[in-house]
C-alpha cells in the first residue's frame, strides 16, 4: 500500500475514533441529565457488561478478519479472502446469539439478583443480551472493511451507530423506559451499524464477494472449521488483552455495584468519561509511535529509535501533566459546568480529582506500550495489563468497602502507577533508548508550580475561567525558565506555525521567546 493511501487510511480511522469518542461523550451527558444519578447509576452499571460481553462475543475476530483478508489478497488469492469474511462472520453470529442468550437468561439474572442484589438493573442488564448479535456483525463488517483498507466504510458506520444510538436512547427515556430505555438506544444503535455495514459491504464490495470461485478452489466443511479454529486462535490473545483493559477501566463500577447505592455508582460514573479525557492524547501519540517505531527498530537506526521513543514521553508528558493536574484541581467546578442540568453530580468530584492522576500514569503507559508493540514484543504489555487488571480487582474489592467511589479511584491509580513502572522499565530495556531524565524532570515541576499556583484561586466558575486563562501562561513561563524546551522542539513548532489560524501572531510570538532561551 502506498504512503499516500496509508497517510489517507491513518486521517480516517484518527476521524473515526474522534466521533466515537465525541459521541460517547454526548451519550454520558444525555443520559445523566435525563435519568439523574441513581436511574444512571444503574445504567453505569450495564455499560461495563456491554463491554466485556461484545469482546467475548467478537474478541479478536475483526483484527483476524483484516489481517488475513489483506494477506490473501496480497497473494491474489480472492477465494481465500472471500472465505476468511464468511467463516469469520459465522463464527461471531454463533458467538454473539450464544452470549446473548448467556446474559438475558443467565448471567443478567444472576448478578442484577445475586451479586447486586439490586433488581431494577435485572432489566437494563437482560437488554444488553440484545446487543451483541448485532455488534459481532458490525465487527465482522469492520474487519472486512479494514482489510482491503477502506477505512471510511469503518468511519460511516461508527457515525451511523453513535447518531441512531445518542436519539433513539433519549427518546425512549423521555417516554419512560429510564436505564432500560439507554440500553435499548445502544440495542437500535448497533443495529442501524449492522445495517449500514451490509449496504455499504453489498453495494462497494459486492464483485468482490459475489465472485465465483476458481474452478480449482475446494473448500471442505473440514478446512472451514480449522479456517475458523484458526481465527480464533489468533483472536485470543487480543481478547485477553481487551478483557484486561475493560478491568482496567471499569471493574470499579462493577465491583460498586455490590457495596454502594445506585445514585454513588451515578456521581462515579459521572466523573469517569472527563477522567479519561488526557487518554485522547497518549492514544494518538501511541498510534503515531508504533509504525515509526517499528521502522526505525527494523532498520536498526538506534539514533532515530532514540529520539522517537524520548519525543514520545517527553510530547505524551507536556500535554498530560498539566491537563491532569487542571483536572484534578477544579474537579469540582468542571463537574458543576458539566453537568449544570443537576448540580447533585458534583459529588463526583473528589473520586474525578483522584482517578484524573491516575490516568496521568495510564496515558504513560500507553506510549509505552505503542513502541514496545512496534518493536515487535506485544506480549510483555499484555503480561503486564493482565497482572494489573487483577491487582485492580482485589484493590477495588478493598478500598470501595473502606471509602466508597474514592476508594475506586484511589484503587484505580495504584493499579496505573504500578502498570507504568515495569511498562517504562522494558521499553527502555528493549530499545535501550536513552531518557533526558532533567528535561522530563522539569516538565513535571513545571506542571506542578502551574498546579500550585491555581490551586489557590477560588474553586468555583469564576476560578475555573480564571484558570483557564492564566495556567497556560503560567506553564509555558515555567517551562521557559526551566529551559524545557531544544532546537528539535523550536523545528517542530515551527512545522505547524501555518496550521495555527487566527492564533498565528501568539504563536510565532511564542517561538520567539523559545527560540531565545534554546
Amino acid at each position: 500500500m502506498s504512503n499516500p493511501s496509508l497517510a489517507k487510511g491513518s486521517f480516517f480511522i484518527l476521524f473515526g475514533n474522534i466521533i466515537f469518542r465525541v459521541g460517547g461523550y454526548v451519550y454520558r451527558f444525555m443520559m445523566t441529565n435525563l435519568l439523574g444519578p441513581a436511574m444512571y447509576g444503574i445504567l453505569g452499571l450495564t455499560l461495563p457488561l456491554q463491554g466485556i460481553f461484545q469482546i467475548l462475543a467478537a474478541g479478536g475476530l475483526p483484527p483476524a478478519i483484516a489481517k488475513y483478508v489483506s494477506e490473501y489478497k496480497a497473494l491474489n488469492n480472492e477465494d481465500m479472502a472471500r472465505q476468511t469474511i464468511l467463516t469469520a462472520l459465522k463464527t461471531m453470529i454463533i458467538l454473539g446469539l450464544l452470549m446473548g442468550f448467556l446474559m438475558v437468561f443467565i448471567v443478567g439474572p444472576y448478578i442484577a439478583n445475586e451479586v447486586w442484589r439490586n433488581p431494577d438493573a435485572l432489566l437494563p442488564l437482560q437488554t444488553v443480551g440484545l446487543i451483541t448479535p448485532f455488534s459481532v456483525i458490525v465487527g465482522a463488517y469492520r474487519g472486512a472493511f479494514q482489510g482491503v483498507y477502506k477505512m471510511e466504510y469503518i468511519v460511516a458506520t461508527r457515525a451511523v451507530e453513535q447518531i441512531v444510538m445518542i436519539l433513539c436512547a433519549s427518546g425512549f427515556i423521555l417516554i419512560g423506559l429510564q436505564a432500560t430505555g439507554g440500553v435499548l438506544g445502544s440495542v437500535v444503535g448497533f443495529m442501524a451499524s449492522a445495517s449500514t455495514g451490509y449496504i455499504i459491504y453489498k453495494k462497494y464490495m459486492g464483485n468482490f464477494i459475489q465472485k465465483k470461485r476458481s474452478e480449482n478452489f475446494n473448500f471442505t466443511r473440514r478446512d472451514e472449521l480449522k479456517l475458523a479454529k484458526q481465527l480464533i486462535f489468533f483472536s485470543i490473545p487480543v481478547t485477553i488483552t481487551a478483557l484486561a483493559e475493560m478491568v482496567i477501566y471499569s471493574i470499579s463500577t462493577i465491583i460498586m455495584g455490590v457495596f454502594l447505592t445506585n445514585n454513588l455508582i451515578g456521581y462515579f460514573t459521572a466523573a469517569d468519561p472527563i477522567a479519561r479525557l488526557p487518554l485522547t492524547i497518549s492514544i494518538s501519540i501511541a498510534t503515531t509511535i508504533l509504525p515509526a517505531a517499528s521502522a526505525a527498530y527494523s532498520t536498526k537506526n538506534k539514533e532515530l529509535l532514540d529520539k522517537y521513543v524520548f519525543k514520545s514521553y517527553e510530547y505524551s508528558l507536556i500535554f498530560t501533566v498539566p491537563l491532569c493536574i487542571f483536572i484534578s484541581v477544579f474537579a469540582g467546578p468542571i463537574m458543576r459546568l458539566v453537568y449544570f442540568t443537576n448540580s447533585a453530580y458534583s459529588c463526583g468530584a473528589p473520586a474525578l480529582s483522584i482517578l484524573v492522576i491516575g490516568m496521568t500514569f495510564y496515558s504513560i503507559y500507553g506510549v509505552s506500550t505503542g513502541i514496545v508493540q512496534g518493536i515487535g514484543y506485544p506480549k510483555i504489555t499484555m503480561y503486564i495489563l493482565v497482572l494489573g487488571s487483577a491487582l485492580n480487582v482485589v484493590l477495588n474489592w478493598f478500598f470501595i468497602q473502606a471509602i466508597g467511589i474514592n476508594g475506586g479511584a484511589i484503587a484505580t491509580t495504584i493499579t496505573t502507577i504500578i502498570l507504568t513502572i515495569p511498562s517504562i522499565y522494558y521499553t527502555l530495556k528493549k530499545t535501550e533508548a536513552k531518557i533526558e531524565k532533567i528535561k522530563i524532570m522539569n516538565i513535571i515541576i513545571s506542571s506542578l508550580i502551574m498546579g500550585g499556583i491555581i490551586y489557590l484561586l477560588p474553586s468555583n466558575i469564576y476560578g475555573l475561567l480564571i484558570g483557564v486563562i492564566i495556567s497556560p501562561i503560567i506553564y509555558f513561563i515555567s517551562l521557559l525558565i526551566l529551559k524545557v524546551f531544544d532546537e528539535n522542539d523550536v523545528k517542530t513548532l515551527k512545522d505547524f506555525e501555518n496550521k495555527t489560524g487566527p492564533l498565528k501572531g501568539i504563536y510565532v510570538k511564542m517561538i520567539r521567546l523559545i527560540e531565545k532561551r534554546v
